[in-house]
């Protein structure tokens, strides 16, 4: 089933989400490097939200930044 996905940004915490659904509290979390957050399925272990912490920073240094996964996108009909 196609994902929409949505972007959140907390000004706040300086933290953008990207999410495929919303969080919940079965979610297992573990960074996967430069302080990206990545939230799991609990059971197939697909990453359905990433949080990139100290965003505005990143936006502010204007290089490039890479997320450490690979993705298929498409349109969704």
């Amino acid at each position: 089933m196609d994902k929409n996905l949505t972007f959140r940004y907390d000004k706040v915490g300086d933290i953008l989400y990207i999410d495929t659904c919303p969080p919940y509290a079965e979610q297992e979390s573990e960074e996967i490097g430069d302080e990206i957050i990545a939230r799991f399925h609990p059971e197939s272990g697909a990453i359905e939200n990433l949080e990139i912490l100290f965003f505005s920073r990143r936006l502010n240094a204007n290089q490039e930044f890479q997320l450490p996964i690979s993705a298929a996108l498409s349109l969704v009909s």
